[in-house]
């Protein structure tokens, strides 16, 4: 799904080196076919299907009446960076000021900022695998090395610390992982954080870069547990997190970092210059997301589960399919390798790539293939679609597969 730009154009080396996005690839492509007039139900987006909460909105609407149309502070309003680190006290016990505080243009916005800011070239990146799409190519821009370590499908997709500890060399700077995670939905547990968190605390010069971007979309009965809150590695542990997910706001662009203050600085540095302070409307907006009411977030958060439950069940019932349980995220991430190699007369499938074109023109369903995400065995359905779509795009998948011989 993923290519790269016509190397011929005269673009900088460090673009034409840059894979497309292949959830946007995927995207850009149902959306032409629906424009067809075909039926296509898109399960390759990661964005929520509920509307942002109305408090939310009343939050901007105010802000733009009170005048908020200027030019924000680079790091973000003084009231929104408070806001960010009240509630990583609040809800994961992680001791930053608002002054550790940088606000950006969403998380991939912070998560870019942070690798630009750490990783000089030849710098080691450990990334834990499934990873999102973006991470490996942050870390080219930045011309660092992506050093990927797999987590198997039996372990839940998750990177054990022994794993981590034969990975760590003299040249790695920085640990690079999401969860819950996109694309598993597998959540890392207190225990395996902590036991992350030792093999950490023995290399001095190692970083964490946490995702937690899914943080309010957990299914675990313990919950959420965040990395920056391990008091040994505390200063070296960088958490991302934004509002796109849990409070249903992918477009209002809002991402945010707290780390050390040396860090949080270069971060700043580095955004003055490339984009300055995000959006004063949808900071507003935040501020309000983050201090009001949390009702519709659990109650999106039931909602996700139910759907988790559905398509679980529906996709265990497809001949050929692998299936885990994800406990949190929003994605199904089945491995359909059993289908590589077989054929429907027309078109044969070698890989996860071909698996998802051929559903997308076959079945007029919109998936991911799992290459684009260090994992070429599976395919990432996304379960932010209502109940109908669900049933109605996991129906039309098993009557495809059962074409193919």
């Amino acid at each position: 799904m993923s290519a790269t730009l016509n190397a011929t154009h005269p673009l900088a080396d460090r673009i034409n080196a840059l894979e497309e996005s292949s959830t946007l690839a995927m995207t850009k492509m149902a959306r032409e076919l629906a424009a067809q007039g075909h039926a296509v139900i898109s399960l390759s987006v990661g964005e929520p299907d509920f509307k942002t909460p109305q408090h939310i909105c009343d939050a901007a609407k105010k802000a733009i009446d009170d005048g908020f149309h200027g030019y924000s502070p680079v790091a973000g309003y003084p009231d929104l960076r408070k806001a960010i680190a009240d509630k990583l006290k609040r809800d994961n016990n992680i001791n930053w000021k608002p002054e550790n505080i940088v606000v950006s243009t969403g998380a991939k916005h912070s998560l870019a900022n942070v690798i630009s800011v750490l990783v000089n070239p030849g710098d080691e990146v450990i990334i834990f695998a499934p990873y999102w799409v973006s991470y490996s190519e942050m870390v080219k821009l930045a011309e660092g090395r992506s050093v990927v370590i797999d987590g198997a499908f039996e372990n839940d997709f998750k990177v054990t610390p022994e794993q981590l500890e034969a990975a760590i060399t003299d040249r790695t700077k920085v640990v690079m992982f999401a969860s819950p995670n996109n694309p598993t939905g597998s959540v890392y547990s207190e225990a395996e954080l902590r036991a992350i968190g030792e093999v950490i605390a023995r290399h001095d010069n190692v970083y964490v870069l946490a995702d937690e971007i899914y943080e309010y979309i957990n299914f675990t009965p313990e919950g959420h547990f965040s990395i920056g809150s391990i008091p040994e590695i505390a200063d070296r542990v960088i958490t991302v997190n934004g509002v796109a997910k849990g409070f249903a706001m992918t477009g209002w662009r809002i991402g945010y970092i707290g780390a050390a203050k040396w860090i949080a600085d270069g971060v700043e540095k580095l955004q003055g210059q490339v984009t300055s302070g995000t959006n004063s409307i949808a900071q507003k907006a935040t501020v309000a997301a983050l201090t009001g009411t949390m009702e519709p977030t659990y109650a999106m958060n039931e909602a996700y589960k139910r759907r988790r439950d559905l398509v679980v069940k529906l996709l265990k019932d497809i001949p050929g399919f692998k299936v885990n349980v994800p406990t949190g995220a929003f994605y199904a991430f089945p491995d359909v390798s059993a289908y590589y190699g077989k054929s429907d007369g027309a078109t044969t499938i070698q890989n996860s790539d071909d698996f998802a074109l051929w559903l997308l023109n076959k079945a007029y369903v919109a998936t991911v293939a799992g290459s684009g995400f260090g994992a070429p065995n599976c395919l990432r359905i996304s379960t932010a679609a209502s109940d109908e779509n669900l049933v109605e795009a996991v129906g039309r998948i098993k009557a495809a597969v059962a074409q193919l011989q």
